[in-house]
């Protein structure tokens, strides 16, 4: 049995949040926030930070507009985090042995 590393794991993808929300924009042209934060179950606050960082990584891209006087952030998967997500699942193939 080949042995696996685990560090190959992609750090930032390998959070909970994160990885739902990048789960959720891998199916999806875009989502608005709040779709993600019923989608991934998280409050507000802590599914800002989260997006944060996956933007910090280039992994979603967001657009901000005004509807109306509302203010709405609409997130999507860049390809680098498209790459990212299909390397990740890729070891965890591996890992279990597909």
């Amino acid at each position: 049995m080949k042995s696996f590393d685990y560090q190959q794991l992609n750090d930032v993808i390998h959070s909970r949040i994160r990885l739902a929300v990048v789960s959720v924009l891998v199916s999806v042209e875009e989502a608005e926030f709040t779709f993600l934060r019923e989608r991934v179950q998280a409050t507000d606050g802590n599914l800002s930070i989260h997006l944060r960082k996956l933007e910090e990584a280039g992994y979603i891209e967001v657009k901000k507009a005004f509807v109306g006087r509302k203010p709405q952030s609409t997130y999507r998967l860049t390809e680098a985090g498209r790459k990212a997500f299909e390397e990740y699942v890729s070891i965890l193939e591996k890992l279990v042995g597909r």
